[in-house]
């Protein structure tokens, strides 16, 4: 099988997974990822076949939706790319990558395709759609989109960082507005840049409504 045909099939099996689901974390967030990897890859290099694997696979079971399990998404994608008979190398590398670009790790990945995948993933948490995702998911978490007496934390470990339950909002100190700082390539930087903007601004016109000022 070309490696042409096995993206095909693997876009397909993803988007026969996530289609239609409401928390942000769709097959539509799988297509931007996948696309803005592609961009960068354009300009920074790596392994094309590994990159597009990655960024398709990487959220196919979500740890926030299999009751913090890190390992399902993995072996789903284990079991699919064995099932096409891709090279147990390249089964590898995806594997290794989908471990390493969450934020919760705290990490940097270990290879350049590792790091355009993450910052193509950390960027669709920025911006207009960033913004977008994050209120899906606060609203599936039953979570308050403000509240002014609850103020934004610093988590010291990945645990607390996953358990936590506050206000959208405070969402963005604690991780969106983070992210233009951890970027690693230099397409991913200069995208960020003009999304972490947008969403000052938006914060801004957020807090004036919110006291009532327009």
């Amino acid at each position: 099988m070309t490696e042409k045909e096995i993206l095909k099939q693997t876009a397909a099996f993803v988007r026969q997974k996530l289609e239609g689901e409401g928390t942000g974390h769709d097959w539509w967030h799988i297509h931007r990822v996948w696309q803005v990897s592609k961009a960068i890859s354009k300009e920074e290099g790596g392994d094309s076949f590994v990159i597009e694997l990655a960024a398709l696979l990487h959220d196919i079971a979500d740890h926030k939706f299999h009751n913090g399990d890190e390992k399902v998404g993995p072996q789903l994608a284990f079991d699919f790319l064995e099932s096409l008979e891709v090279e147990k190398n390249i089964i590898d590398q995806v594997l290794q990558i989908m471990q390493e670009i969450s934020f919760s790790k705290g990490m940097k990945p270990g290879s350049l395709e590792g790091i355009i995948v993450q910052d193509a993933d950390r960027l669709d948490a920025m911006g207009a759609i960033g913004i977008a995702r994050a209120f899906a998911y606060g609203g599936y978490k039953q979570r308050e989109i403000y509240n002014p007496e609850i103020a934004p934390i610093e988590y010291e470990t990945k645990e607390d960082y996953k358990k936590n339950t506050n206000p959208t909002i405070n969402h963005f100190y604690e991780k969106l507005l983070l992210l233009k700082d951890l970027m690693n390539t230099k397409k991913g930087k200069a995208l960020a840049k003009e999304r972490h903007l947008f969403m000052q601004n938006y914060l801004n016109q957020f807090y004036q409504e919110w006291d009532g000022k327009c």
